[in-house]
């Protein structure tokens, strides 16, 4: 456990690198390893066979979508699309690891739901305006990763709450930069909350 996740944080971090300094290949390299290296942390936390088989797939997906929106290949539909799947797959996951607090997850839903009044919305206008078609899977998108984070609170997980939190995070930066503003601070903070939330998830398995 402990070397992958070594393993993993020293992928992260060269992938974190070229948020501040471009290098197309070394991304190109880093960003999936980084991935591939979680889902070996996912294993390695020898957690209850189906939920670490449903951690795997979802992680996979999650893969799929990192090579699908790397520059060089710029496929964002297909990206959101596997990111979806792989939400709704980590859905399953906490449900094969019990929802024992389901009143946790009762005041992380109503946060979410403002948020999703919000920025998500704004979010979704920005997306619209740039491209019309892209209403319904953003806000799919947007439904899927709130289901998963509210659902992952119900489990009682720290890990899977910390993860789950995590990914909506990152991915409203994600959203906020590509759809209403770019700032330079948000490239690097995309990928560090991205990381984070993949590593969550896979220890969420302990």
């Amino acid at each position: 456990m402990i070397v992958a996740l070594l393993c993993t944080g020293a992928a992260a971090l060269v992938n974190w690198s070229t948020r501040v300094r471009p290098r197309p290949l070394v991304e190109m390299i880093s960003k999936p390893l980084t991935t591939v290296l979680v889902i070996w942390v996912a294993i390695a936390a020898n957690g209850p066979h189906a939920a670490t088989v449903l951690a795997v797939v979802g992680l996979v997906c999650c893969l799929a979508g990192d090579i699908a929106l790397l520059d060089a290949v710029d496929q964002f539909v297909v990206g959101l699309a596997a990111f979806l799947v792989g939400h709704a797959v980590f859905i399953a996951m906490f449900v094969a690891l019990h929802l024992r607090h389901p009143r946790w997850a009762v005041p992380v839903a109503l946060a979410l739901v403002i948020h999703a009044a919000t920025i998500g919305r704004r979010i979704v206008r920005g997306a619209v305006a740039q491209e019309a078609a892209l209403r319904i899977p953003v806000i799919a998108y947007l439904l899927v990763i709130t289901s998963m984070a509210v659902v992952a609170t119900a489990t009682g997980r720290w890990w899977a709450i910390a993860g789950a939190l995590l990914f909506v995070g990152s991915d409203t930066i994600l959203g906020w930069r590509a759809f209403v503003d770019e700032k330079r601070w948000m490239s690097p903070l995309v990928m560090i909350t991205y990381h984070a939330a993949l590593v969550g998830l896979a220890l969420s398995l302990r």
